[in-house]
């Protein structure tokens, strides 16, 4: 499984450590990734993510996972969050006509 966040994308990122008397040694600055029950009312249940501090604040931010979703482009969602984004908006679809029958 990659570092990487399902929400932002954000990965480990590579750099120096560098001594004070200039030497430079490799390292790398890990991304603080966090695994999140969110719920997606919609679906129904719970979804598990990997997600950074940041993308779920952004969640939070934007009313949970279905309406960050709903309301986000498809090319600024990551390939995991846009097959996501199709499972909500197809059972958004049947529970709309549910309603509507």
């Amino acid at each position: 499984m990659p570092r990487r966040c399902a929400l932002s994308g954000k990965s480990v990122q590579y750099g120096n450590n560098v001594s004070h008397a200039n030497n430079k040694t490799k390292r790398r600055f890990m991304s603080n990734l966090q695994v999140a029950s969110v719920l997606s009312d919609v679906l129904g249940h719970t979804v598990r993510l990997r997600l950074t501090p940041r993308g779920i604040k952004t969640i939070e931010h934007n009313g949970g996972i279905d309406a960050y979703l709903l309301s986000t482009n498809n090319s600024k969602l990551t390939p995991e969050m846009t097959v996501l984004k199709r499972r909500v908006v197809s059972a958004k679809a049947k529970k709309d006509a549910k309603k509507a029958a």
